[in-house]
């Protein structure tokens, strides 16, 4: 992959935003812990480096910090928020605690910009960014000079155009900084000088080559759920080692209202070789009295991979296991120094031990509208690529508490209602993803003039590009209204229904 960029993770939770950026931009990115070593780097032979944000302060013993060779190799590096304070840090200048509640800064912030500087040019000379920091640049390394200004950070932004090294507090990556993304741009053009040209095309292809590389004769196992991401990984292996590809599509019991019969229809057609699995009793008897959530994801992931594992034991000799993990499952799992917000059975449930060479990741490094674009590239018809996200758990982590027969029966009814009338409402595009969750509460209602003492059901629907970040949709009430009244009057066991009106963050789109 010629002219690509190299993103070093120091723990933020939005650095794949800054991969996504880059990649919009048309340049390939990949984002490496900031450990990684200086031979590995310098193999890689980016054309640019750039340093992401992250909790930590630089001067702290335990502080993320990176191999100073990198500051030699040569090419140009944009620290971004932490990652510029440890631009600064290790090449001279100085990093300290705010003085004051007014030199934090978080949220939009309006700020001055020179405009000589390349990063800069061509922008306006005052907008808004986004900050969200705690530390202070009270002294800026010899060399480099002040590109922009806040009224409470008089150093947001330093260059040493020499080397080519820049450095923003704020996050360019974020949609909040009004011209975040041109700011990229101006540092992958005109600072790396790349020449851009990177696809969903190119990556079809180059995927495609390393598959057949790597499995050679050897057989995979792929798990299929019908939904986007592995639908997609499907096609892409099917394109890559044909027949040596066995999809099996594991019906744990989890899934919506005739959801496996779906799946079961869509993949009949197609040069695939494809086994459905009956496997509900086994889920829900390991899930049997258990109700906190990570411990939820690791069962199901853990069985998961035993059901593959038989299945592949039934099939003969087969090498690879195959996921559709992407992006933003491998973040929220915990990559590099990142915190690990939810465990996805795919990446964080996996058990130690698995019966295969390895397993397969092939779409690991793309975000879900790649992921949906690849699958246009490949041929899949539009009703599969844009059909709405499904967590690889199901229905389990859309029942707070115990999962049980009874609460499936429940939310299925429920989740159908509310997509049912979305549809009809023709408000599925307003939303990238909505559903129905049981909660575990349960309250006093009244019911045909009795009292009951029922469940309550939680309707989500969020708007969002990356699922990084996500809002909550703004129903219309009289759609609401539909909504409860039907739920109530044909799902028993239900009596009250609320809107979860919690953007990500603080919440995360699912509810375990």
């Amino acid at each position: 992959m010629k002219q690509r960029v190299l993103i070093l993770d120091f723990g933020g939770q939005y650095d794949r935003l800054i991969a996504r950026r880059v990649r919009e931009c048309g340049v390939y990115s990949e984002v490496w812990p900031c450990s990684s070593p200086i031979e590995a780097i310098r193999e890689f032979d980016p054309v640019g480096l750039i340093f992401t944000g992250g909790p930590g302060s630089v001067y702290a013993p335990d502080a993320p910090d990176v191999d100073m060779g990198v500051f030699s190799m040569g090419i140009p590096i944009l620290g971004i928020c932490y990652g510029c304070q440890l631009l600064a840090h290790r090449l001279g200048g100085e990093v300290t605690p705010a003085q004051s509640d007014t030199a934090r800064e978080y949220g939009k912030t309006e700020t001055e910009f020179r405009t000589d500087s390349a990063l800069f040019r061509g922008l306006p000379e005052k907008s808004v960014t986004w900050m969200s920091h705690g530390d202070y640049m009270a002294r800026v390394p010899d060399g480099f000079r002040v590109i922009a200004r806040s009224a409470a950070c008089p150093n947001a932004a330093v260059a040493d155009e020499k080397r080519r090294f820049y450095g923003v507090q704020f996050h360019p990556e974020v949609r909040h900084t009004r011209y975040g993304t041109e700011m990229l741009r101006h540092f992958l053009f005109d600072v790396c000088g790349a020449a851009g040209g990177w696809s969903m095309d190119s990556f079809r292809e180059r995927a495609v080559r390393e598959l057949r590389e790597k499995i050679g004769d050897g057989r995979v196992l792929l798990a299929l759920s019908g939904g986007v991401d592995s639908s997609v990984c499907a096609a892409l292996l099917s394109e890559a080692v044909g027949r040596q590809l066995t999809c099996v599509f594991v019906d744990h019991g989890l899934l919506r209202r005739d959801e496996g019969d779906e799946v079961e229809a869509a993949f009949a057609g197609r040069e695939l070789n494809f086994i459905r699995v009956d496997a509900a009793g086994r889920f829900l008897s390991r899930l049997s009295g258990v109700t906190e959530p990570e411990q939820k994801r690791k069962i199901i992931g853990e069985e998961f991979i035993r059901v593959f594992e038989e299945e592949s034991r039934k099939l003969g000799t087969v090498d690879y296991l195959a996921q559709g993990t992407i992006y933003p499952d491998v973040i929220e799992s915990g990559l590099g120094n990142a915190a690990v917000i939810k465990s996805h059975h795919n990446v964080g449930g996996l058990p130690e031990h698995v019966d295969f060479r390895e397993i397969l990741e092939p779409l690991r490094l793309l975000f879900k509208d790649e992921v949906r674009q690849l699958g246009r590239e490949l041929g899949l018809p539009e009703t599969l690529v844009s059909r709405q996200p499904f967590p690889g758990p199901g229905l389990a982590i859309r029942v707070i508490g115990e999962v049980t027969g009874e609460k499936l029966r429940i939310l299925r009814a429920a989740d159908a209602v509310f997509r049912e009338e979305i549809d009809r409402a023709g408000l599925g595009a307003a939303a990238s993803q909505y559903f129905a969750a049981l909660t575990d509460m349960h309250s006093v209602g009244v019911m045909g003039d009795g009292r009951s003492y029922d469940s309550a059901v939680a309707l989500r629907a969020v708007a969002t590009e990356d699922f990084m970040t996500a809002d909550w949709v703004r129903l219309p009430y009289d759609l609401l209204d539909r909504v409860s009244t039907r739920i109530v009057n044909e799902v028993p066991g239900v009596n009250r229904v609320f809107y979860d009106i919690t953007s990500k963050p603080p919440a995360t789109v699912e509810y375990e």
